[in-house]
């Protein structure tokens, strides 16, 4: 294969999907731009080598996404969220920063919508955020055959040839998969997802409430087992009870002035960022995404963390107008 025109042209399609795929595996939207710029540049550099009479040219991309990923997950390891790390907390008690360095990252939904006609074959139902939690209670390998298999319907043999393995070994990885998978309980969001329009309502209900400092309308929008978790902090709580009680007092010890922006992640999921009032403007406080389903909201994830703003392009400040403020 000659010519770096024509080359870039055949590989260029599968960079969103590709991006999903990283993303899965490593549950960090930073790393997956990453790897998969590492991963053009492979292909690259070994477009010679590459026999069409062998494999597809797809096949032959992800299998050098997945030498990259599994190369650097023997040094970043598994990226949780509180919930799947230590036990439910007090919602009244301290906040503990967690030591744990790496944590479980949102997807902004801007990398799946580069236009490339691969994004038309991504199932964006297993970019949820609670299924990329799930992965992350898996080996390397045994998320590379899930993903491979049940996700994007490679064939035992293509997957086996992607992982540099053999079949058996691959059905033996995907089989520990799906069991450890069911045992962390991941939820089955999909059977009970609404629409997007009717998922980003329940949303905006939500914002309208928040900008209130409307707790108990909070709380009538919520499951009675929703879940809230704020990486990097370990504190975690689920029911509606101890979520209002949650917000009650960050209310009291943040103020009720704040500005929303809407923003989506992780193929679909609703959230926004919250700007907190601080002197003649307003400055960013928080990341929120949200699971929803037919009953209502089930799951807040709330990030703190300078790099996921940057991934989601979210400005530090904002004016009284909810205009960014270039900073000095």
């Amino acid at each position: 294969m000659t010519g770096k025109e024509g080359f870039d042209r055949r590989i260029e399609p599968f960079r969103t999907e590709l991006t999903a795929y990283c993303y899965r595996m490593l549950g960090s939207a930073h790393e997956a731009e990453d790897l998969v710029q590492d991963t053009y540049l492979r292909a690259w550099r070994a477009r010679e080598q590459y026999d069409d009479t062998r494999s597809s040219l797809r096949t032959w991309l992800y299998r050098i996404a997945t030498n990259v990923c599994l190369t650097a997950l023997e040094v970043h390891g598994r990226r949780p969220l509180p919930s799947g790390l230590v036990a439910a907390s007090d919602p009244l008690g301290p906040l503990v920063q967690g030591e744990h360095a790496a944590w479980l990252q949102p997807l902004p939904d801007s990398l799946l919508e580069a236009g490339d006609p691969a994004g038309a074959v991504i199932d964006r139902s297993s970019l949820r955020l609670a299924f990329a939690a799930a992965l992350q209670h898996l080996s390397a390998r045994q998320r590379g055959a899930l993903i491979l298999r049940d996700v994007l319907s490679f064939s035992a043999s293509e997957t086996a040839e992607i992982l540099g393995t053999t079949v058996v070994s691959v059905n033996s990885s995907l089989q520990r998969a799906r069991t450890r998978v069911k045992e962390v309980g991941v939820r089955q969001e999909r059977v009970s997802e609404p629409s997007a329009a009717e998922q980003r309502a329940w949303v905006e209900r939500y914002m309208k409430a928040f900008e209130l400092a409307d707790v108990e309308g909070l709380k009538r929008l919520l499951t009675e087992d929703v879940i809230m978790e704020m990486p990097p902090m370990l504190n975690w709580f689920s029911g509606r009870s101890n979520y209002g009680l949650f917000m009650e007092w960050v209310f009291g010890a943040a103020g009720k002035d704040w500005l929303l922006k809407e923003v989506a992640a992780n193929g679909g999921q609703p959230g926004f960022a919250a700007y907190q009032h601080v002197g003649d403007g307003y400055d960013l406080h928080t990341l929120q995404i949200f699971t929803v389903t037919d009953e209502g909201i089930t799951r807040n994830s709330v990030f703190q963390d300078l790099n996921i703003y940057a991934t989601f392009g979210l400005a530090a400040k904002l004016d009284d107008q909810g205009r960014a403020i270039a900073e000095a």
